[in-house]
């Protein structure tokens, strides 16, 4: 399993905005965390969108953290991009398996939601106040 580019983007541009402490413009964050201003405008929506990051508009305007460093987990930013933590397809919501008659009886979907249970929580114990 691998998370996104894009995911592993957010997490680069959460960085900055923790390195910077206040406002930053879309260009600063690009340039410092190699992330086209494009892709990086698209990432920081999401992360508004979630809470995870303010924005400010306007000529002084900018982005930075709207959530403390030590309680901002790793897991919370790829999620928000991600989506959540399902190692198979067969955890998601949607899914009805055409081989057994309920997903509780289903041997491979116990092992799968346990392997991203503890995926999860590996990442939750990883916060961005660890990082100089």
């Amino acid at each position: 399993m691998r998370i996104t580019h894009e995911a592993d983007y957010a997490i680069r541009i959460i960085y900055v905005l923790k390195k910077h402490g206040g406002l930053i413009t879309a260009r600063e964050i690009s340039e410092e965390s190699g992330v086209t201003q494009r892709f990086a405008l698209k990432i920081l929506r999401k992360l508004a969108g979630d809470g995870i990051v303010a924005s400010q508009k306007g000529v002084t305007g900018g982005y930075k953290l709207a959530v403390e460093p030590a309680k901002l987990s790793f897991a919370r930013i790829i999620e928000c991009i991600d989506g959540p933590f399902e190692i198979s397809h067969c955890l998601s919501g949607e899914f009805d398996c055409t081989r057994i008659p309920t997903k509780d009886a289903c041997e491979f979907r116990r092992i799968f939601d346990s392997i991203s249970k503890k995926l999860k929580h590996e990442f939750e114990c990883i916060t961005m106040d660890q990082f100089i």
